[in-house]
């Protein structure tokens, strides 16, 4: 049964968008200036936590000679120290717009001011909950100020990592959306239905240019799933004339889940994979699955095809580690990417956030 296909959403858009070079050398500086206050996400929340709870556990060494001595310290500094780091990742949370637009010097001044006042406000908690007397005012604000500082280049070098390794993957998508033997494949399936079947040949073209238009379009960090639903069945539409009843597609899917955010042309390799090591070398062909689920906050991806007899787990590990590496740079901790093949059959399984 041939499923629906989803309304595209996405505005249409020439190559490089009538972009300029000075205009292609400013976007990764604006996105590099946008993501340093990117302190939103789960992982980053966890990760700063961290690093204040490990600097707050060795400075409670000092002057400790036992370890419950030291324990008792480190409870009581936390007290402080916990609640100033939250509220810290709270502010610039909350000010990331505006930050973002300010210059690089005085992104630093002012991520690094907000650090002296939230030292500040911990040092605060600790003189009324009474363990800090007498009061270091000067030493907390400093102290916030320097950790404040080691977070914001942390997240600096975060967003400097994430480019080269999204461009990456974007050039090995390129190449898997332009491999040669697919698009000849394609142009001779639609040359053989121009004369019987004119529609369904100009369906084909229709399907293969926008498949094109996705691949040469990487202006977007994300789209929803909903999309790339569609662009899968675009593919899947194209190999369902070549492959015919060999290729057997379910599709289960949530509409609840469609607007989970995913990288741009994540879903349609995973499909492209299921085909290639399913269908292509098997004479009777293979069954895909492509399921998508909303659980409370969750959205589960499952992607699921059979293999021939006696294959083993599929030589594919380029495509899958690009997917999770991408899925991981978007979400953080908040993703989950994993492979199981077992009883014949393969299955990718996603979590994202809803």
């Amino acid at each position: 049964m041939k499923p629906s296909r989803y309304p595209l959403s996405l505005e249409e858009s020439t190559l490089h968008g009538g972009l300029t070079l000075d205009d292609e050398v400013a976007a990764p500086r604006a996105q590099l200036r946008a993501s340093m206050f990117d302190a939103c996400h789960v992982g980053v929340v966890l990760r700063v936590v961290l690093l204040v709870e490990a600097v707050v556990g060795v400075g409670a060494m000092f002057g400790a000679g036992e370890v419950a001595d030291w324990l008792l310290r480190f409870s009581l500094l936390t007290g402080g120290a916990l609640p100033a780091t939250l509220a810290w990742l709270i502010a610039v949370c909350a000010l990331k717009g505006h930050l973002s637009r300010l210059a690089p010097s005085r992104q630093w001044l002012v991520g690094m001011a907000l650090g002296a006042l939230a030292g500040l406000y911990g040092c605060g908690l600790l003189v009324l909950m009474g363990p800090l007397q007498p009061a270091s005012w000067w030493a907390s604000a400093a102290t916030g100020a320097l950790l404040s500082a080691m977070v914001l280049a942390g997240l600096v070098w975060r967003a400097r990592a994430s480019t080269p390794a999204a461009t990456t993957a974007r050039l090995a998508e390129l190449q898997a959306r332009i491999r040669p033997h697919f698009l000849f494949n394609t142009l001779n399936s639609a040359i053989a239905l121009v004369r019987a079947e004119p529609a369904k040949a100009e369906a084909v073209l229709e399907d293969l240019s926008e498949l094109f238009r996705h691949a040469l379009d990487d202006s977007a960090e994300s789209v929803t799933l909903g999309q790339e639903i569609a662009l899968a069945q675009r593919y899947l539409a194209i190999e369902q004339i070549r492959f015919g009843d060999r290729l057997q597609v379910q599709w289960s899917l949530d509409e609840r889940a469609d607007q989970a955010k995913l990288p741009p042309l994540l879903l349609q390799p995973l499909v492209e994979n299921a085909v290639r090591h399913g269908v292509e070398p098997s004479a009777r062909g293979a069954q895909i699955r492509i399921t998508t689920v909303r659980r409370g906050s969750t959205v589960v991806i499952k992607v699921t095809n059979s293999t021939p007899a006696g294959a083993g787990e599929r030589g594919h590990g380029l495509a899958l580690a690009n997917a999770r590496e991408r899925l991981t740079l978007l979400h953080d901790v908040q993703a989950h990417f994993k492979t199981v093949f077992k009883d014949g059959v393969f299955q990718v399984r996603l979590e994202i956030p809803a």
